[in-house]
C-alpha cells in the first residue's frame, strides 16, 4: 500500500507541476499580461518554484563530456565497461593524455541517489586518473528472476570489478576511493583481498565520510537506528515494487523514503533554498537560481535499493557494529579487518558532517593495528559537511588535492 500511496500522489503532483510550468511560461511570456498589475514577475517566479519543487525526476546523465587539464580541456569518453543486473561498471577516459594514469575505482553509495551524485567527484578526479565508478540499478527495475542483492552480494560486486579493472589494465594494481555507506562494503571488500593475497588488492582505500564505527560520535541517523529493532524497519519501511515496473513483486527500500528522511533532517535549510530561488527569480538572477535548480533536480533524483541490502546494513553497520567489532562476515567466512597490511588508507570526514560524525570514519584507522602508520592517514575537511568533501568547491580545492597526493604516494 505505501507505494501504491506514493504513485497516486505523485501523480496528482506531477499534473499541479505540469499546470504550474505551463503558467509560469504563460506568466514570464511575450504578453505578460499581469505586468499592469505589477504582479507578473512575482506569480511566475511562485509557480516556476513549485514546478520545480513537485516535478518528478528520472535517472540523471552524467554528461562528461570534457576536463581541463593543465589550462587545455581535453574530450572525456565514456563507456560502460561491464554489465551486471544490480549495477554495471563504467569507465570515465580521457583523450589527448597518457593511457598508463591510476586507474581509480569510486563507489557510489547505494543509498537512494544515483553514482551520478558523484559527479563533481568524478570530473575532478579525471585531472589525474582514468575514473572508473559503480553505476548501481533501480532496484525496481530489476526482474525477480536476477535473485536477491544484500550486503554479501555488494561486496562480490566490489571484488570482481576490482579483478576486471586489474587484469583489463595488464595486473597494474588499481586504487579505490569510497564515499559515504560504501566505505564499510569497500573496506571489507579490501580486507578480503588482502587476506586471500589477491593481485587486485587495490594499492590505496580512500573512504569518505564513512559509517566505520557509528558508536563514535553517533548522528541523527545513527540514533534513530539503534533506537528501533530490526523488526520495526522490515514492517515500517519496506514496501513491495508496483506491477508497473520491471521489478514487480520485489521488496524494497524506496528511495522516495530516503529522499524524505534526508529533507526532514534539514527541512527549514531546504525551505530557504526554494525561498532563495524565488528572490533570484523575481530580480531575474537566472543564473542563481539555475544552480539551486541544478542542486535539487539531482539530489531528488532517487532510486530504490532492495530491502535485504538494506536491512542488513542496518544490522550490521549501524545496530550489531560488526565491522569494529571484528565480528563481521561475508558469506560466513568471518572478514578479518587486521589483515589489512598491503593497502594504504586514506580516512576523511568533514567537520560539519550530519550523516557520519567525526570519528566513523577515521576509526579504520585504528581497526589496522597490522598496517604500518606510513600506510595510514587522515584528513578533516574543515567547514565542510556531508556533500562538501565530495563536492563543490571544498572538494575541489582541498579535499581532491590529498586524494591525489596520496595516490601518487602509492604508485604500486
Amino acid at each position: 500500500m505505501l507505494y501504491h500511496a506514493y504513485e497516486l500522489q505523485r501523480t496528482w503532483m506531477s499534473s499541479a507541476s505540469a499546470f504550474a510550468a505551463m503558467g509560469a511560461n504563460v506568466l514570464a511570456g511575450p504578453a505578460k499580461s499581469l505586468d499592469y498589475f505589477g504582479m507578473g514577475p512575482m506569480m511566475a517566479s511562485a509557480l516556476d518554484v513549485f514546478a520545480h519543487a513537485t516535478a518528478h525526476y528520472g535517472k540523471p546523465e552524467f554528461g562528461i563530456t570534457h576536463v581541463e587539464i593543465d589550462g587545455a580541456s581535453h574530450p572525456v569518453v565514456q563507456s560502460t565497461v561491464l554489465k551486471r543486473p544490480f549495477g554495471d561498471l563504467l569507465r570515465f577516459r580521457v583523450e589527448g593524455v597518457s593511457h598508463d594514469r591510476p586507474k581509480l575505482l569510486i563507489v557510489a553509495p547505494m543509498s537512494g541517489h544515483y553514482a551520478t551524485l558523484l559527479r563533481g567527484t568524478v570530473e575532478r578526479m579525471l585531472e589525474s586518473c582514468e575514473v572508473y565508478i559503480t553505476d548501481w540499478a533501480d532496484a525496481r527495475d530489476v526482474p525477480l528472476s536476477a535473485g536477491k542483492f544484500d550486503l554479501d552480494d555488494y561486496i562480490d560486486y566490489l571484488i570482481d570489478f576490482a579483478e576486471f579493472i586489474t587484469e583489463a589494465n595488464g595486473g597494474h594494481r588499481i586504487h579505490m576511493m569510497a564515499v559515504c555507506q560504501p566505505s564499510v562494503p569497500a573496506f571489507a571488500a579490501t580486507a578480503l583481498l588482502n587476506l586471500h593475497k589477491s593481485p587486485a588488492a587495490p594499492l590505496t582505500l580512500t573512504m569518505m565520510g564513512g559509517p566505520i564505527d557509528t558508536r563514535e560520535c553517533p548522528t541523527v541517523v545513527n540514533n534513530m537506528a539503534m533506537q528501533r529493532p530490526i523488526a520495526w524497519f522490515r514492517q515500517s519501511v519496506i514496501a513491495t515494487v508496483p506491477l508497473k515496473y520491471r521489478g514487480s513483486g520485489r521488496r524494497v527500500y524506496p528511495g522516495f523514503m530516503q529522499l524524505s528522511a534526508f529533507m526532514s533532517m534539514n527541512l527549514s535549510s531546504h525551505m530557504m533554498s526554494h525561498y532563495e530561488m524565488f528572490k533570484h527569480l523575481t530580480v531575474g538572477d537566472e543564473a542563481s537560481a539555475q544552480a539551486t535548480k541544478d542542486f535539487y533536480d539531482e539530489y531528488r533524483s532517487v532510486c530504490d535499493m532492495t530491502a535485504e541490502f538494506y536491512l542488513q546494513t542496518v544490522e550490521e553497520v549501524f545496530q550489531k557494529h560488526s565491522i569494529p567489532k571484528g565480528e563481521f562476515r561475508h558469506k560466513g567466512e568471518l572478514v578479518d579487518i587486521t589483515q589489512i597490511t598491503d593497502t594504504a588508507l586514506l580516512a576523511i570526514e568533514g567537520e560539519r558532517d550530519d550523516i557520519s560524525g567525526l570519528g566513523q570514519t577515521r576509526a579504520a584507522l585504528k581497526l589496522t593495528p597490522n598496517l604500518p602508520e606510513a600506510k595510514k592517514r587522515y584528513y578533516m575537511a574543515e567547514g565542510a559537511g556531508h556533500y562538501g568533501i565530495f563536492n563543490g568547491s571544498r572538494w575541489r580545492t582541498k579535499v581532491a588535492p590529498v586524494v591525489e597526493e596520496w595516490i601518487a604516494a602509492h604508485p604500486g
